[in-house]
C-alpha cells in the first residue's frame, strides 16, 4: 500500500495568500519523481492556522529519496531565501492501509 506524508504547517493569517502563491508557482518538480501519487494544499476553513501539504507515494523509500534531492533541496531553499511564510512545520507520516475511491473520484 501507499505511504503519505503530511507536512504541517503553521500559517498565521498574514501570510497565507503569500504560502499559496509560492505553491501555485513551484516547480514541480516532486512530479517527476519515481514514486510519486499525488499532491494537495489543504486551506484551514476555521479556527486553524494548519495548512496540510499533503504527498502520496507508492513507498516510504520513494518519499525518502525525494527529501534527499536536489530538487527537494532547491525548492526549499528558494522559499528560505524569500523568507519564511510559516512559523512552524511538523512532519505526519503513515502507511495506506485501507482505500476506498467513490464513484465519481479521480483517486
Amino acid at each position: 500500500m501507499s505511504f503519505v506524508a503530511i507536512n504541517v504547517l503553521t500559517v498565521p493569517e498574514p501570510m497565507r495568500d503569500v504560502l499559496e502563491e509560492r505553491f501555485a508557482n513551484r516547480a514541480g518538480e516532486v512530479e517527476r519523481m519515481d514514486g510519486f501519487e499525488y499532491f494537495e494544499l489543504l486551506r484551514p476553513v476555521t479556527g486553524q492556522d494548519s495548512y496540510l501539504v499533503y504527498t502520496r507515494w507508492q513507498s516510504e523509500d520513494a518519499f525518502r529519496a525525494w527529501v534527499n534531492s536536489p530538487a527537494f533541496n532547491q525548492g526549499h531553499a528558494q522559499a528560505s531565501a524569500d523568507g519564511p511564510a510559516a512559523s512552524g512545520s511538523q512532519i505526519w507520516t503513515f502507511q495506506v492501509v485501507q482505500h476506498k475511491a467513490g464513484a465519481g473520484s479521480d483517486a
